[in-house]
């Protein structure tokens, strides 16, 4: 192993064992009650290597949780040759909402939400994961309809299009999400609420979609001409 992997190694196992330690504290004191000087003091290295991993000590909390903070953006980015932006987006977002139901089976989505539930610090961090994804999904969406394999037909407006649909179509996700979780369900009940997630998730998106119509194309029926196709 060359001094460069060496090292690299080091910084993850260093970086893992600050996340585990902060981890620990978070579910025995609260996320509020501590400090990063509180994890740096309990993982035995300097507050300095913790803001080097972690610059806010939110990201402690979020790291490797927030994987879906990208996930729509690359399912419109990443979607197959031929497949229109729309539909791989109302497909990631039902698997999504169904993972996330799954998920309160285990002991740690269980203790997340747990956790969110008692830190208003997290649930404000969780409101601005939440608006980045939103952004991101914007901009996918304005560059599957402008970019060089644009398509059609598109929106007439584009931007407003993309920012319209990524602000809906995640709003109608989250709330489904947050409604799962208040009150979190018995973990024997949560394969069926998955399954009903998933489904409910995609016939709303479905309603949504149609209205906008292929490409993201409101269709003619009175809607706002700014966007009809072009």
């Amino acid at each position: 192993m060359s001094e460069q992997s060496r090292r690299a190694q080091k910084k993850a196992l260093t970086r893992a064992h600050i996340q585990r330690t902060a981890r620990r504290l978070f579910r025995e004191r609260g996320f509020d009650a501590v400090t990063i000087a509180d994890v740096a003091s309990a993982a035995g290295v300097a507050v300095q290597t913790v803001f080097n991993h972690f610059p806010a000590k939110e990201e402690l909390f979020w790291s490797d949780r927030s994987r879906w903070v990208a996930g729509p953006a690359g399912a419109v980015r990443d979607r197959a040759p031929g497949v229109p932006a729309l539909r791989a987006l109302r497909e990631h977002l039902a698997e999504a909402t169904a993972r996330f139901a799954e998920g309160l089976a285990g002991a740690e989505g269980r203790e997340t939400i747990e956790a969110l539930d008692r830190s208003p610090a997290l649930r404000a961090a969780e409101r601005e994961l939440h608006h980045q994804a939103e952004l991101l999904l914007r901009a996918a969406l304005e560059e599957a309809w402008t970019g060089p394999d644009a398509e059609r037909p598109a929106p007439a407006d584009p931007r407003l299009t993309a920012g319209m649909v990524a602000a809906t179509w995640l709003a109608t996700t989250r709330t489904l999400v947050t409604t799962l979780r208040d009150p979190l369900p018995a973990p024997a009940d949560v394969p069926a609420l998955a399954e009903r997630t998933r489904a409910l998730t995609t016939a709303l998106l479905t309603r949504l979609e149609d209205r906008l119509g292929s490409g993201g194309v409101l269709r003619d029926d009175g809607s706002p001409g700014v966007l009809r196709a072009v």
